[in-house]
């Protein structure tokens, strides 16, 4: 069972999320929040495997909440719930390690295969939002950076690959691989280079050179490069 706490300040917006949610059958909603101040109690509480956390809500807004609990728990799955991506908030709370967001509105059906994805750490980013988070990451640091040499070629190509928005899945069919070996890999990356998710490592990509303003693989498709395992 997945277990979920979802923070809004709107007591039908938690209803109607809670509902969709737990007629899935695999997802259960472990607690609501009210406002950023409870919403951290609870994801302390309760240890939920994702908090749906809306950015704007009364005495602790969503932004400062989502930094509480990753300064507290660093392996948390932050969701932002948002109503339209072009929220200026969203892309300072993915850059303070959300791992992505979920728009109110969206369909039953894809809000729950997003909460399942965001559960193992994949959510990829719309490709449209991932490439705003990374040119506004980009402008913030011009200076680019070497790839670290304590990353294996493995790494690198799986780093390039989350670079261009792939998920999990996508990732494994392009290396002919598991994708139990693709979580492995990006388990390492993230460890090695500091990062909480992979919308961090997708920044990194990008700085280290590895994918272009194009989102395509500088040196080529990843695939094709002899790496080994």
């Amino acid at each position: 069972m997945i277990r979920v706490v979802i923070a809004d300040d709107h007591a039908l917006v938690r209803a109607g999320v809670r509902m969709m949610l737990e007629a899935a059958g695999d997802l259960e909603v472990c607690g609501e929040a009210a406002d950023g101040a409870e919403a951290v109690r609870l994801a302390e509480r309760h240890r939920p495997d994702v908090i749906l956390m809306d950015l704007r809500m009364p005495r602790v807004d969503g932004l400062e909440a989502t930094r509480r609990i990753l300064a507290a728990q660093p392996s948390a799955r932050v969701v932002v719930l948002t109503t339209f991506s072009a929220d200026e908030d969203l892309y300072a709370a993915l850059r303070a390690g959300a791992l992505g967001f979920l728009v109110k509105d969206d369909p039953p059906d894809r809000m729950v295969e997003s909460v399942r994805r965001a559960a193992t750490g994949d959510l990829p980013l719309a490709p449209s939002v991932l490439r705003r988070v990374v040119e506004r990451a980009l402008a913030a640091e011009r200076q680019a950076e070497p790839v670290p040499v304590t990353l294996t070629d493995r790494e690198t190509q799986v780093l390039t690959l989350v670079g261009m928005g792939l998920s999990n899945v996508e990732i494994a069919g392009g290396l002919h691989v598991g994708v139990t070996t693709v979580k492995s890999h990006i388990a390492a990356i993230t460890e090695k280079l500091g990062l909480r998710n992979r919308t961090q490592a997708a920044v990194l990509a990008h700085r280290f050179g590895l994918v272009d303003t194009g989102f395509k693989p500088v040196d080529g498709p990843p695939e094709t490069r002899d790496t080994g395992m």
